[in-house]
């Protein structure tokens, strides 16, 4: 045998991952769908439904020439002769593995699909990030209900973006990991990919293992990441009791050849989609192996980041008084990290809701969330009535608008402008003693101190 080209790409599931992936797929022709209306015109429009910088530019530039978007599910799955399943797999919020398992419902919907409409062949390439051996229900649900003749050959294809960069790391990937059954078949499936790849990624720099091994290995490369973050927040709270200042700390450990220098940077937490849902994974896999002290190990990564938040909301009240009631915080940063309008799991929400709590009057700008979307963190999503905290939000346009009479700033994001405000005219709008809170590491502290500001930092014991 030998692997088929591929000439029509299907795409199901137009978010964070299916979109920025396939837009910068060349020469193939790449269908993106989604059942969501709204969704799909927006991808049509001059305004995405995503922010990522250089995402704009690239979409602009092939959309209508090989890159479409559908909401015509069934015509993508039957044109297609490869299928990425990029649907959303959060965690569970009920039953059996409720706030550690993936949800798997959207993938295994999206499998169903494909084994009702496909009328030929096809590769399945698992997107999404999943559990390790999602492949084999995924396989079971395509065989049980294919028609004669129909062959489905599922690979794991697992991305490894940064929001921020993603379509840098699109165009020039660390590494691009395909995982396939070591079967004659399932090779064929992996070395058609790997051709759709190499059109810009060079040959060495795509991953061929088994199809076990790449499912895993998503999970492991997030896990570690957030392990390294955790754990620099971690000696960043040894810092602040010790008089230590944490980025001379993390910059002496980064120059360690063993150890390199990236996530070394301490900060309030870590968010977005992936660091804590593929923890709270391996957690759950590592249980249901009969790994207890495993288990144990990974979710304790989780627990310091939730400690990490706590903390420094803490810090605020304890700062300010001992009391925030009633007092303005102004909150600088909305989106989990910069260059990114993505919410889930941002830091900001949680430090929010601590402040929330103390019944403190909150003012908070970011300058790529929406307003809706704020309002949806804040509610959770309507599990939370928004009436009672109404009176305690403002969302301003400006920084300006949410720093003047702010007892206290608290810097949640590390966005670029905030290192370049007028900070002296935001000083002579607030009371005193104003105090900032940098919990991102990005402000001058001698600067604002010697505007008049009392500037607390993270990691540092010290307040100059």
């Amino acid at each position: 045998m030998a692997p088929i080209e591929v000439k029509k790409i299907c795409c199901i599931g137009a978010g964070y991952v299916g979109g920025p992936t396939c837009a910068v797929i060349p020469h193939i022709q790449v269908t993106i769908v989604d059942l969501n209306q709204a969704r799909i015109d927006a991808w049509n429009s001059d305004e995405l439904p995503i922010y990522e910088p250089g995402l704009e530019d690239v979409v602009k530039a092939t959309r209508g020439k090989n890159l479409f978007f559908s909401t015509d599910v069934d015509k993508g799955i039957a044109d297609a002769d490869l299928i990425f399943v990029s649907v959303n797999t959060p965690t569970k919020k009920s039953g059996i593995g409720a706030g550690f398992a993936a949800d798997l419902k959207f993938l295994q919907l999206a499998t169903r699909r494909i084994a009702e409409v496909a009328t030929s062949s096809k590769i399945v390439v698992e997107k999404s990030t999943v559990p390790c051996r999602t492949a084999d229900a995924m396989r079971t649900i395509l065989e049980a209900n294919s028609k004669p003749g129909c062959r489905f050959d599922i690979l794991s294809n697992p991305e490894f973006l940064a929001e921020g960069t993603a379509i840098a790391d699109l165009f020039a990937p660390d590494r691009v990991l395909i995982g396939s059954l070591q079967t004659e078949e399932g090779l064929d499936a992996c070395r058609a990919l790997s051709n759709v790849y190499s059109n810009w990624v060079p040959r060495d720099q795509i991953l061929t293992v088994g199809l076990w091994s790449s499912e895993l290995s998503k999970l492991a490369a997030n896990a570690m990441l957030a392990q390294r973050i955790s754990s620099v927040n971690a000696l960043s709270a040894i810092c602040e009791a010790t008089g230590a200042n944490i980025d001379e700390v993390a910059y002496a450990v980064g120059k360690d050849t063993r150890m390199g220098s990236k996530f070394l940077k301490a900060s309030v937490g870590f968010g977005g989609s992936c660091f804590q849902k593929d923890i709270l994974n391996l957690v759950y896999l590592s249980e249901s192996l009969h790994l207890p002290e495993v288990a144990k190990y990974w979710r304790s990564v989780v627990e310091l980041n939730e400690y990490q938040k706590s903390r420094f909301a803490r810090k605020v009240v304890d700062t300010l008084f001992n009391t925030i009631t009633g007092k303005k915080i102004a909150v600088l940063g909305w989106a989990f990290k910069k260059d990114t309008g993505d919410t889930r799991e941002s830091p900001a929400i949680t430090i929010t809701n601590h402040f929330l709590s103390e019944k403190a009057r909150i003012s908070i700008y970011d300058p790529q969330v929406t307003e809706s979307q704020m309002w949806l963190d804040l509610t959770d999503y309507g599990d939370i009535p928004a009436e009672p905290i109404k009176p305690h939000i403002t969302i301003n346009k400006t920084v300006e608008e949410a720093c003047a009479g702010a007892e206290a700033i608290v810097v949640c994001t590390e966005w670029d402008e905030f290192k370049t405000l007028d900070w002296e005219k935001i000083y002579a709008n607030c009371p005193r003693p104003a105090f900032v809170f940098d919990g991102r590491l990005i402000l001058d502290r001698k600067k604002l101190t010697d505007i008049g500001f009392q500037v607390i930092t993270i990691g540092s014991g010290d307040r100059i």
